[in-house]
């Protein structure tokens, strides 16, 4: 089934070319160009995810944010938007937004951020699901923050940020696990100084996990990060 998207965005330039790259990509996409329609649209369909403008004629995103939130308090949405001050990307995840995007960017960021939150409630039941995990060598028991070598013996502690951050990695892995969706998850904001925080726990599980060659954290830069798992391949 094809992902449907709302976008609301007034740039008829800029629209135009987002929808028709989404679209290429298999996703379907309803375009609303004025504020003050957007939430009559969203109400008329059942959409997956919602792309919002901030600075709309008549309602600005902010406020459709949070009237969308009242609908449907599950619905996922990206901002998408020329405002840069910190003021206003705060604003952004205060409404719930599950990701911040500013323009320029790389529309294929866009797409790897849009497939991974798509994905997520998926993600979110293994959560619930799953304590004890397989990757290579390694087992990791969630529930007592502790990574194992199979082939050594040998058991590391994790601390709880670690657990968290390797249990995100591992419930996306082979996907990409969205930045900020790591940093509101464990951290409750996603700011420069949490941001440099997870990029020293990143390296930390890098650096326990490099007994194992076949595991490899990828970092896409401006997106997130990759759990990749090549064990079974080179068996």
């Amino acid at each position: 089934m094809k992902k449907k998207i709302l976008l609301v965005e007034d740039d008829l330039n800029f629209g135009t070319v987002l929808k028709s790259y989404l679209e290429l990509n298999g996703m379907l996409v309803d375009w609303v160009e004025d504020g003050k329609d957007a939430v009559i649209r969203f109400e008329q369909k059942a959409y997956n995810l919602v792309l919002l403008d901030v600075m709309l004629p008549n309602v600005d995103g902010f406020t459709i944010a949070r009237e969308i939130r009242k609908k449907d308090g599950k619905i996922p949405f990206i901002f998408i938007t020329a405002k840069t001050l910190r003021d206003d990307i705060v604003e952004g995840y205060k409404t719930g937004a599950d990701d911040y995007i500013t323009k320029p960017f790389d529309s294929e960021i866009l797409l790897y951020k849009i497939k991974a939150i798509l994905n997520r409630g998926q993600a979110n039941q293994q959560e619930i699901e799953t304590e004890v995990y397989k990757l290579g060598i390694f087992t990791f028991d969630y529930r007592a923050r502790q990574l194992t070598s199979d082939v050594k013996g040998k058991k590391r502690s994790l601390s709880p940020k670690e657990s968290e951050l390797l249990k995100l990695l591992l419930n996306h892995k082979g996907e990409v696990l969205l930045k900020s969706l790591a940093l509101n998850r464990i951290w409750g904001d996603a700011n420069y100084f949490t941001t440099r925080s997870m990029d020293v726990y990143i390296a930390k599980l890098r650096k326990y996990l490099s007994e194992d060659p076949s595991i490899k954290i990828i970092t896409l830069h401006g997106a997130g990060y990759r759990l990749i798992d090549n064990s079974n391949k080179e068996k």
